[in-house]
């Protein structure tokens, strides 16, 4: 799937559109999306989503596997958020908090969906929602290369830009490694129990890390060859072309959302 998103941010409809551009809608709208309210948080996401499937050429299903992924990991957290617990001597002065009478004794203490944990839950869900359409709105209409050549122009220190475009590549090293390693472990059923399984994945991250020390000197090696003088240099000709349409519709979409975040405050 990594490769894929790689490939689709070199590849989308929005690939012409200059990445300052991109970049600065989408910091644009994740700035608004931490300090508007739930509803335009929401609209944000569903806007975004637009931005990515329609405009960009994004697959619906690639984009809803994509959000399944955080947003799993969101919902088994917030169960814990919305349910309160008080002694059963308490049970008075919670009153207004228990969310249409839900409530259970468990020994000496009440279990029980709070009020004031619903709102939280949905307020943090939504924008948990929005932040992750901005992050995914980046990742797959711009490429990473062109990030780093933003944060050039930006004068960021070029030892960050630097480890940031090492540690880009050996992601996917990692990940193909990781991927002919588990493949040559699966056909010789490494994982039929759960003890062999066990015992295959250490020998799988054993491997992992020796293979990684290798290719890390392979790759200083092949750097010092080349005349690597601490600086690395990547070329990018693509002819960017802003779009009036998609300009003013960003605009118009940031001004509406920031008045709706507004009139919902007052």
């Amino acid at each position: 799937m990594n490769h894929q998103i790689d490939s689709l941010a070199y590849t989308n409809r929005l690939r012409g559109l200059p990445p300052s551009h991109k970049l600065s809608f989408a910091i644009a709208l994740l700035i608004l999306s931490l300090v508007s309210g739930a509803i335009v948080q929401l609209s944000i996401a569903l806007w975004l989503a637009v931005w990515i499937v329609i405009y960009a050429g994004i697959p619906g299903k690639l984009y809803l596997r994509l959000l399944s992924l955080p947003l799993m990991f969101l919902l088994t957290s917030l169960p814990a958020l919305a349910m309160g617990a008080v002694e059963l001597s308490q049970i008075q002065e919670i009153q207004w908090d228990i969310w249409q009478g839900w409530g259970i004794s468990i020994g000496t203490f009440y279990l029980y969906v709070s009020r004031s944990g619903i709102y939280q839950v949905s307020f943090l869900f939504a924008r948990a929602f929005a932040s992750t359409s901005c992050m995914y709105f980046i990742l797959l209409t711009v490429p990473f290369t062109e990030i780093l050549q933003i944060l050039r122009q930006l004068r960021c220190p070029e030892l960050v830009t630097e480890l940031l475009l090492l540690m880009y590549r050996f992601i996917f090293s990692l990940l193909a490694i990781a991927d002919e390693l588990w493949i040559a472990q699966n056909s010789r059923c490494g994982y039929r129990t759960w003890k062999r399984g066990m015992h295959s994945l250490g020998i799988l991250i054993g491997q992992l890390l020796q293979r990684t020390l290798e290719n890390y000197r392979q790759v200083s090696l092949s750097l010092a060859s080349r005349g690597f003088n601490g600086e690395l240099r990547v070329w990018n000709s693509y002819p960017y072309k802003p779009s009036r349409r998609y300009t003013f519709e960003a605009v118009f979409g940031c001004t509406v959302l920031s008045l709706l975040s507004v009139v919902f405050q007052r």
